[in-house]
């Protein structure tokens, strides 16, 4: 945060009554602060504020500090040399320490609401949800509460006693994401679809609650889109789920703590068609797309990301992938399809009554991930493991051995030993 002062001495610092007056000021027939806006790019939230001492009146101008580039005037961007201000194009070493400035705090840590007081802290972010989640007693008194909030980096002191909403406080905590600009695109929208197309959305639905206090309730209303099996058991009707709401968790976990938070525009989304979901974030993958079984976890948002491991509403260990495959492995449907772009990734869960009609492409994509899935886990693979994972008799195991050979042509898997016997023969990745 920067101020200008009207009303004060530069020498001695003593107050000098100021007859200016913000809300009056124009330059030709517009007001002055719909000028500064106009001129302003980013439109940054700077604020006046008048004061009347005993020596007279003070105006203070508070400017806020720029966030992902620099602040421009007319299109020009300038910097303050000692007591002068200069063109930043003049001074390309203090442009390139700006620019690097920019890059090393993260999005999570950078203002998101300047300048409020504790009250208004407690009215914009759900305070007392974060101490259910923490399982921790809510304080009697609202200065715990700010300490415990500045603590977590939800909320920073500013340097006139009022503090600062981070990106990270109010995506997690917010009442109403409406009430941040910035982060109103970063609202969870869930799309329900009839069919398998986009043609038709029938239902549409976006969460602006912080993600913290609303993750359990986006999972159980993608529970409620996703389309029910109906079974005749003894004579009863039965409803099973298409898909596994685990699988579902760590996707919803994944598509958050993953996404490009400085992307403008977008945000995350889950789209529900009838036999497929699918959750899509801007930002790509940040590893190899065929190794997000066995690679370690790696977040754009670590700060995030470590918050939500810790009141367990994502894995701690790995990625994510390895519970949806789990998830999807127990309803013997096809493991999760990743996609990845310049700007975007995506995950597709897919659900098929049998097997015959999953594509070749499900077939060896499935064969591959459980390979990576039991090789991380110290477990063999053999026709008779893999026999299970696709819910197979004994009796067609040749559909299976027909699989793994189309997978290891494919190049995503091996043996383990090359002279090991027909019956004795087990798979490893192909990284292994």
């Amino acid at each position: 945060m920067a101020y200008m002062l009207w009303g004060i001495n530069n020498e001695t610092h003593e107050i000098e009554e100021t007859k200016f007056s913000p809300k009056q000021a124009k330059i030709g027939n517009e007001e002055l602060e719909n000028w500064l806006l106009r001129l302003l790019k980013p439109r940054i939230d700077f604020r006046f504020t008048e004061v009347n001492t005993e020596k007279g009146k003070v105006v203070v101008l508070e400017i806020p500090a720029a966030v992902n580039k620099p602040t421009s005037f007319k299109d020009i961007e300038y910097i303050r040399v000692g007591s002068y201000k200069k063109k930043l194009k003049d001074y390309p070493e203090k442009e390139r320490k700006l620019w690097l400035a920019f890059e090393t705090k993260p999005f999570e840590l950078r203002p998101s609401i300047e300048n409020v007081d504790s009250a208004r802290v407690t009215e914009l972010l759900d305070c007392a949800a974060y101490y259910t989640l923490m399982n921790m007693p809510l304080p009697s008194n609202r200065d715990a509460i700010i300490h415990n909030m500045m603590d977590e980096q939800f909320i920073r002191e500013m340097d006139n006693g009022n503090y600062l909403i981070t990106n990270m406080g109010a995506l997690l905590l917010a009442k109403d994401l409406n009430n941040f600009p910035n982060l109103k695109r970063k609202a969870i929208r869930v799309i329900r679809y009839k069919g398998n197309g986009r043609i038709n959305a029938i239902r549409e639905k976006v969460f602006t609650k912080g993600y913290a206090l609303q993750f359990e309730d986006i999972t159980d209303y993608i529970m409620t889109l996703i389309p029910q099996e109906e079974e005749i058991e003894g004579g009863l009707r039965k409803e099973h789920i298409m898909f596994p709401r685990k699988a579902v968790r760590e996707m919803l976990g994944n598509m958050l703590i993953h996404q490009d938070l400085t992307a403008h525009g977008s945000g995350p989304m889950i789209e529900v068609f009838d036999t497929r979901v699918e959750a899509s974030n801007p930002g790509n993958l940040l590893v190899d797309i065929n190794r997000i079984i066995d690679t370690a976890p790696h977040s754009r948002n670590e700060n995030m990301a470590s918050f939500l491991r810790m009141v367990r509403i994502c894995e701690e260990r790995g990625s994510g992938f390895d519970r949806m495959e789990e998830g999807m492995g127990e309803l013997k449907i096809p493991a999760p399809k990743v996609e990845t772009g310049d700007d975007f990734a995506r995950t597709k869960l897919y659900w098929y009554n049998n097997l015959t009609e999953w594509s070749k492409e499900d077939k060896i994509r499935t064969c591959y991930l459980y390979t990576c899935y039991c090789y991380v886990n110290e477990i063999e693979v053999s026709n008779s493991v893999l026999r299970e994972r696709f819910g197979v008799d004994e009796k067609n195991k040749a559909i299976i051995s027909r699989i793994i050979k189309e997978t290891k042509e494919s190049g995503y898997i091996k043996l383990s030993d090359e002279n090991a016997a027909p019956k004795m023969r087990r798979y490893i990745p192909y990284w292994a």
